[in-house]
């Protein structure tokens, strides 16, 4: 939630060992986690969360009351004059069980993790226009009775929810708030001197948009508000907590009492805070000192913003990614949430403006959503980010889900208010899928060190980084300038870049592009470097191949292997096989396949291996869940054979999982 005027700052200066050379980087300092913030994490978050778990999660953020009408009988019930689909500032009749008929449309799109905004019961008709639809005006009471909201549903609702995406293989994020009540809730009655007075300047002790504002450093206070938090994840089994306001209640309570209270009723709980903080990552530090496990990366949320999505300099994000990784070290950003809006912003498609054509405004939103899922942290998109659903400030940010998007029939045409340029909705919705499958198929975007290969620093707007984590190695490159730009992408000079994985991308090996938007399919490392050239507005993502046997130039052969097989949510299909491009039978060298058109719970796998021409080869197909602790499912029958081309390209189609 944010109700307060952001000062937008560019992100701290690097030190001059760290200034970068016109259009071509010097190496940067090695990025393997070896810096930390005061509370480092190794195994598990600091809330003793498996890190794994959650780094490698897409968050989806829906608003109950904008997605999905599930039970029409309850629209009218709780407080009257509330309900009304043609006011945007009130209840439009979506409930918790819309969203339980559809979590298999957010289970196709790949997110992993749900986040509701608030559920619990709000106050009344504020100002005569205005409720609580938002979740965020808690109708509070003492002692606590922990309320669903009527409109959205009943407590059985919400452990059906629970109950469904837990089934599914996903994670539930509950919102809460402690900072503060609903305009006239009924605890401001019976306990009126558990509020702070009214003022102004003060952001901690002073209410926010004049909202009753708790006195948490009252001991009472604090024990109340600790034990509705702990009241709510005893009744429920929430996997994580989004904590709302963050900055506005003093860190010694978050500290002390809330942290403490909440992983006491249930351990290994997720704890994600919300601190609406723009400037640099040191603003976020004290609350991940203060307990959270994470907190939203609004620094780089403005960077992306203003270089991809207003065309300024990628200089921004760079800095940016530099800023987040030398103040909290590699664990913690892989950590941090990452996103290009929610709920309390405009959407990140009205950030170029109107005089911006459709068609570039397409262009900028695939490629901050291809960074969103490239960067290290955790991607949050918010729903209607993977349709290009407009929207500016709120209350328009949170228009409602349409009826047509939960088909691909519906999304396959033009829909007014929606992104079209040269597109529409479905061409959103399948890149956004794409990408969120890239990231799940390659641990180097979700658990790999990061290393700045390349930045405009003035010239032509390109940025570049490498990605690394075991045999998984990828280079992303995104170019949004109005030109195609040659870059020689230096690996063997870079100082971020283990001597392992430079050992391993010797001259000639393969980068292939997973993205398959525009950029090159392929590109070739020679003399050490990795020459891209790479067109206007456009992205690519490269994963590291074999090295092929022609010295610089290499003459291995791209092969395509494909199997269609069925998952359950979590677990993903590799390749393995006999050679070592194929991870030599070790199942945690195999290679990561990709997702694509899905139905149900069965996808079309695919990935492109380089390999040396005319030679044989034997491999299986073998399905990984997330857990890492989870065990390793292989096909039956023998094992499958090829042998490759002496020449150019193949695709290996193995039909159905054996």
């Amino acid at each position: 939630m944010n109700r307060s005027v952001l000062a937008r700052s560019g992100a701290a200066a690097l030190s001059a060992a760290l200034l970068l050379s016109a259009c071509s980087p010097a190496p940067t300092p090695a990025l393997d986690g070896t810096v930390s913030s005061s509370k480092p994490v190794s195994a598990q978050a600091i809330s003793g969360t498996n890190i794994d778990a959650w780094r490698q999660q897409v968050i989806y953020l829906v608003m109950p009351d904008r997605f999905s009408n599930g039970n029409t009988s309850n629209d009218g019930l709780g407080q009257p004059n509330c309900f009304d689909p043609a006011s945007p500032t009130k209840f439009h009749g979506g409930d918790i069980q819309g969203l339980r008929n559809k979590l298999g449309y957010i289970r196709d799109l790949g997110a992993t993790a749900v986040w509701t905004t608030p559920v619990y019961r709000q106050v009344g008709i504020v100002n005569g226009n205005s409720c609580g639809y938002h979740g965020y005006w808690p109708d509070y009471t003492n002692p606590n009775d922990t309320a669903i909201e009527p409109k959205l549903g009943t407590s059985a609702d919400l452990t059906g929810l629970i109950s469904d995406l837990k089934a599914g293989g996903q994670k539930y994020m509950m919102d809460m708030v402690v900072n503060h009540a609903g305009y006239g809730a009924r605890i401001t009655t019976q306990n009126p001197s558990w509020f702070h007075s009214s003022c102004t300047g003060d952001e901690i002790v002073c209410p926010l948009a004049g909202l009753p504002d708790f006195r948490q450093e009252d001991s009472t206070v604090a024990t109340y508000l600790t034990n509705l938090s702990k009241t709510w994840v005893t009744n429920y089994a929430v996997d994580a907590i989004r904590m709302d306001t963050v900055k506005h209640v003093p860190n010694s309570y978050w500290q002390n009492s809330w942290v403490p209270g909440v992983l006491a009723a249930r351990p290994n709980t997720f704890l994600l805070g919300e601190a609406f903080l723009s400037g640099s990552a040191s603003q976020l530090k004290p609350f991940l000192d203060a307990g959270f496990d994470s907190t939203f990366n609004f620094p780089l949320r403005q960077a992306l913003v203003d270089s991809v999505g207003r065309g300024g300099s990628l200089d921004r994000v760079a800095s940016s990614m530099q800023d987040t990784l030398g103040t909290l070290g590699l664990d913690r950003t892989l950590l941090q949430v990452n996103l290009l809006d929610n709920h309390d912003v405009p959407r990140f498609v009205n950030e170029p403006g109107s005089a911006v054509a459709e068609n570039e405004i397409r262009a900028r939103s695939g490629n901050a959503m291809g960074l969103l899922m490239t960067l290290p942290g955790i991607p949050q998109v918010y729903y209607g980010n993977e349709l290009g659903m407009y929207g500016g400030n709120d209350p328009d940010n949170r228009r409602d889900m349409p009826s047509w998007a939960w088909t691909d029939t519906g999304r396959n045409a033009t829909q007014a208010n929606f992104v079209a340029g040269g597109g529409n909705p479905k061409v959103t919705y399948d890149l956004t899928k794409k990408l969120i499958g890239i990231r799940k198929g390659n641990a180097a975007l979700w658990k790999g060190n990061y290393a700045e290969m390349w930045r405009p620093n003035g010239g032509q707007n390109v940025y570049a980084f490498y990605r690394g984590s075991g045999t998984n190695r990828v280079i992303v490159v995104v170019n949004t300038s109005g030109s195609a730009a040659t870059v020689n992408l230096d690996i063997q000079g870079n100082a971020g870049i283990s001597a392992t994985d430079k050992s391993a991308l010797s001259n000639g090996t393969v980068f292939n592009d997973l993205l398959a938007e525009g950029a090159p399919a392929s590109a070739t490392v020679a003399s050490g470097k990795l020459p891209v050239t790479i067109g206007a507005g456009k992205m690519g993502i490269y994963r590291a191949g074999a090295t092929g046997t022609g010295g610089t130039g290499g003459t291995a052969v791209q092969v395509t292997f494909q199997v269609s097989a069925s998952t359950y949510f979590g677990q993903d299909v590799y390749l393995v096989g006999d050679r070592a491009e194929l991870g030599a039978w070790n199942t945690a060298s195999a290679m990561a396949m990709t997702p694509s058109g899905c139905s149900g719970s069965t996808c079309t796998w695919k990935t492109t291996v380089s390999l040396p021409p005319s030679v044989a080869a034997q491999f299986k197909f073998i399905k990984k869940p997330g857990d890492s602790g989870a065990s390793v499912t292989w096909e039956g029958g023998n094992n499958r054979t090829l042998t490759t081309p002496a020449t150019g390209s193949t695709t290996y189609n193995g039909g159905n999982w054996q």
